[in-house]
């Protein structure tokens, strides 16, 4: 277990790492892309933990049932809420902490915000849904949050908890070596982030912006934020509305170094 330092944030225990518990049907699922590079890496270190449940160890009978057909009829099938609250149950016994989480495409969106919150906190418990989603009433009755990673639809809730834990681990102390890299991604200032270039200067005959270039550093700010700017405004602008309200634009700050 990671040592505790003054690095953890408010609202875990000090000596507990941040930990996922996943409620699924598919626990061979993971730990998936979440074994790897940086997450992997701090698994490994034992900066967060990732404890896998599988539902079907609930199940009443002998073929492990975990669905049954939906009341009102039609396609698929659906969770059954007296499984899904014993496995809800079993770990809330067991002591897991972290908001109670079901990863539904009805669900509000998630972003960066509400990433932060999570990753400040002691961890998330997230149940996966699959087939035609999980009964109703097991939500009502667990006052379970729902979030959706976009409006699209997947194949059951293991790749949404999956991206979740990954935007989560990220910003937990010690897992991203240069920390300031994180103040620059896109949401992080309500923009997106702007353009990135590498060696070599010209590449097919397109050349490297030559404020980057410069070695000046105001004025590489100033041409990052612009292009953070307008790459929002065009691409998001729902997102670049929001930003102007907050923070206004460049121009009108009038800021820009001579």
């Amino acid at each position: 277990m990671a040592e505790a330092s003054e690095s953890v944030p408010a609202g875990r225990p000090p000596t507990a790492p941040w930990t996922a518990t996943v409620l699924t049907i598919l626990p061979e699922i993971f730990p998936g892309p979440l074994g790897q590079s940086l997450a992997g890496r701090a698994l490994a270190e034992a900066r967060w933990r990732l404890e896998i449940v599988d539902i079907r160890g609930f199940a009443r009978d002998k073929h492990r049932s975990v669905d049954d057909t939906p009341f009102g009829g039609g396609p698929g099938m659906v969770m059954r809420a007296d499984v899904v609250d014993a496995a809800i149950a079993a770990v809330s016994a067991d002591g897991a902490a972290g908001p109670l989480i079901y990863l539904s495409p009805r669900g509000r969106r998630l972003d960066q915000a509400r990433v932060r919150d999570l990753a400040a906190g002691p961890g998330v418990v997230l149940l996966c849904g699959r087939f035609e989603g999980v009964d109703q009433r097991v939500l009502e009755a667990r006052a379970v949050e729902e979030l959706s990673i976009g409006d699209f639809v997947l194949s059951g809730g293991e790749p949404a908890a999956i991206v979740l834990i990954d935007a989560c681990v990220r910003l937990l102390p010690g897992v991203v070596g240069a920390v300031s890299s994180l103040a620059e991604e896109s949401f992080e200032r309500g923009l997106l982030e702007y353009p990135h270039y590498t060696r070599p200067a010209e590449w097919q005959g397109r050349a490297v912006p030559a404020e980057l270039l410069s070695g000046h550093h105001a004025r590489i700010a100033a041409w990052r934020r612009r292009q953070a700017e307008t790459i929002t405004q065009t691409r998001r602008p729902d997102l670049w509305a929001r930003h102007v309200a907050e923070h206004g634009s460049t121009k009108e700050r009038n800021d820009e170094p001579d």
